[in-house]
């Protein structure tokens, strides 16, 4: 297992998934989510160099946008005001539901995404059984967790975290049945990798205002999230065994991808974010908004419509290959980009620092595809003992008790919540 050949695949799937998941910041919720979880996907397939894998892109593509998208249902509004409390009980409170919630992102992500890759003719997925499980089992997880025994995150907010909970845990539950093992394995690594870096990303949040630093700091934690669960889930993919010589997905499996990612997503995401009423409301301070806001949503408009058409002729090929692949990876990522520079407000002269970041992180992000690689050599781990991960995961705990002993000791007062009164 030469994990040498890892490192620069590694670091550009975390690179993309972080700096999408930073330019979700823009959007939000859902479908903000879910746009970045299909960039880290195909970011994952372009370095993969297997070409079995470029032939279902859209699929992986899929699956990680579903899986990463999910957890934007979840409320932590509230959980980053614990994380900036004066007193050790309740700042490590919120930095530890930070590292759960974080956790429920990447295990979603990289569990669907790595039943994706898992899933051949000869041993399908059943996707039909998976979802009514994970369906059942969010269910479950609220009423038994929320409504029966009352433990509550966020009150008074969405409880949203216990229905991916209980997802999370009926689609391991699912692998390990049809023991998918490696499927597991992507699965818990990008959870320790998401947790690991929504926690950090509150720690760092906390140091830049304590430091009075004019940036975005919230973005920060976005990119630490996107970053670290981006490492997590191409780790548990380059150190496992996965199906040789797949065969390409049907036309239809692949053509039903495509209407959701390339027409389904950005239209809600253009509802929600770029439409005329909601972009009067963004660029309010604006002069001339009415204006502004019109030309901003028509542009907007024909960006997405270009990027449909260009996502369009790349499936369209008879042969997919690295070229269409690293093609539909960066007709995913600019766009997204570019409407996010609109919806601050780029045509009224605003453009904020974080978005020249965007622009540096896509450039760095070509660079670094143009670099020729050797074969990543796959791992042979299938499967690790229980008792390790739990030693991960008390480490991750460990972790953040150790950030919040160090946060309120460099803070005073932020205005940090209390969820448990010190009196």
């Amino acid at each position: 297992m030469k994990s040498s050949t890892w490192r620069i695949p590694m670091l550009i799937v975390a690179m993309a998934l972080a700096t999408a998941w930073a330019i979700r910041g823009q959007f939000g919720h859902e479908q903000g989510a879910a746009w970045a979880g299909a960039i880290g996907g195909i970011a994952l397939v372009l370095v993969s160099q297997r070409q079995d894998w470029y032939r279902k892109m859209m699929v992986v593509a899929l699956a990680s946008a579903v899986g990463w998208g999910v957890g934007g249902m979840i409320s932590y509004g509230m959980i980053v005001g614990y994380g900036k409390a004066d007193n050790f009980i309740n700042a490590f409170y919120g930095l530890g539901m930070l590292f759960l919630i974080g956790g429920l992102f990447g295990l979603l992500g990289g569990g669907l995404v790595g039943l994706s890759l898992d899933s051949t003719r000869e041993n399908r997925v059943k996707w039909g059984a998976l979802m009514a499980e994970m369906a059942a089992g969010g269910l479950i997880g609220y009423y038994l967790l929320i409504v029966q025994i009352g433990i509550r995150m966020t009150p008074p907010r969405s409880e949203a975290w216990a229905v991916c909970l209980g997802a999370g845990l009926a689609m391991l539950w699912h692998m390990a049945r049809e023991k998918r093992n490696s499927p597991i394995r992507v699965a818990c690594f990008s959870m320790l990798g998401g947790g690991i870096g929504f926690g950090f990303g509150n720690f760092l949040q906390i140091l830049g205002i304590s430091a009075a630093l004019s940036f975005n700091m919230w973005n920060v934690m976005e990119y630490s999230i996107g970053f670290f669960g981006g490492l997590g889930m191409a780790y548990g993919v380059f150190s496992s065994p996965w199906p040789k010589d797949i065969p390409g997905p049907k036309k239809w499996e692949n053509w039903s991808s495509f209407g959701i990612l390339a027409l389904f997503l950005p239209l809600i995401v253009y509802r929600e974010s770029l439409s005329y009423h909601h972009l009067t409301r963004r660029l309010r301070d604006l002069p001339n908004v009415e204006e502004l806001a019109t030309t901003s949503t028509w542009v907007a408009a024909l960006v997405l419509l270009l990027m449909i058409f260009l996502l369009g002729r790349q499936l369209i090929k008879e042969l997919i290959g690295h070229k269409q692949v690293f093609r539909t990876f960066f007709i995913l990522l600019i766009p997204y980009a570019g409407v996010s520079f609109l919806v601050k407000g780029l045509l009224g002269g605003v453009v904020e620092v974080t978005h020249y970041l965007y622009l540096l992180n896509i450039l760095m992000l070509f660079l670094l595809l143009g670099l020729k690689q050797p074969s990543i050599q796959f791992g042979k781990l299938k499967v690790m003992p229980m008792d390790r991960w739990i030693y991960y995961l008390l480490g991750g705990l460990s972790f953040m008790a150790l950030l919040a002993f160090i946060a309120i000791h460099v803070h005073g007062d932020l205005g940090g919540h209390n969820r448990f009164p010190l009196n």
